[in-house]
């Protein structure tokens, strides 16, 4: 007898998230960086919330993902300089809503799950609220889930709040990012946030969220050299 998969491919279901009902009473903008991401932009806009208005950045892309977020209905802008930073600094410098989120553009975060994380910072109950990933076995590396809880310790210690990711999916309001001086322009942009954020005296507030198994490989932790130059960038956040 053939058994049934313990889990199903998100990217299948057209299901409502569990979380918070309420949605942001104003148009959010939501920063999306992008490098070759043609394969998944259709299936995160196919899921886009009202209220939202995504920006793609496309730090680079070769494969016409620019092309595809557009007929898909995002707003894109250009970075051409390298790195996940860059390209996310980009997006807040183009975003003019007053809360802005981020999230990763390739298929491992759902944009229906948006109001977990802009619901607080929207009703001023924190400064920044930052997505937990949890999923389904395989939806992480063996070395990439080590690395965050890793983090995650390190950045409670730090900012007094408990923390057990640093994850993508995030939200602030505009004007504080911007005045936190960020300058981290790779991949230790999300990490040297919730820092700064920390010494700043925000109320950080972590939230989970769904996590599923990307499309495509990760610049991050899908090969050993954006393995090691993540950690090489974290390490100067934290110092």
């Amino acid at each position: 007898m053939r058994s049934e998969p313990l889990f199903a491919d998100p990217r299948t279901l057209m299901t409502e998230p569990a979380g918070d009902p309420s949605p942001a009473t104003a148009t959010v903008d939501v920063v999306l960086p992008v490098l070759d991401e043609a394969a998944a932009i259709p299936w995160v806009m196919s899921r886009w919330p009202d209220g939202y208005r995504a920006i793609v950045v496309d730090n680079g892309s070769t494969d016409g993902s620019d092309s595809v977020a557009r007929e898909h209905g995002a707003d894109v802008v250009y970075e051409e300089a390298k790195g996940f930073g860059a390209a996310c600094y980009a997006g807040l410098v183009a975003a003019s809503a007053d809360i802005v989120c981020f999230m990763d553009c390739d298929a491992s975060l759902d944009p229906r799950e948006l109001d977990r994380v802009v619901g607080p910072v929207a009703r001023d109950e924190a400064d920044l609220v930052v997505g937990a990933r949890r999923g389904p076995r395989g939806s992480f590396t063996i070395h990439g889930r080590a690395a965050n809880l890793l983090l995650g310790r390190i950045a409670s210690r730090r900012t007094g709040t408990k923390l057990t990711d640093i994850g993508p999916m995030r939200a602030a309001r505009r004007q504080a990012l911007l005045d936190l001086g960020l300058v981290d322009r790779r991949f230790g942009w999300p990490l040297e946030m919730v820092l700064r954020a920390g010494e700043a005296g925000w109320t950080i507030r972590e939230t989970e969220i769904t996590y599923h198994p990307r499309v495509g490989r990760s610049k991050i932790t899908g090969t050993v050299r954006g393995t090691i130059r993540t950690a090489r960038d974290m390490s100067k956040a934290l110092r």
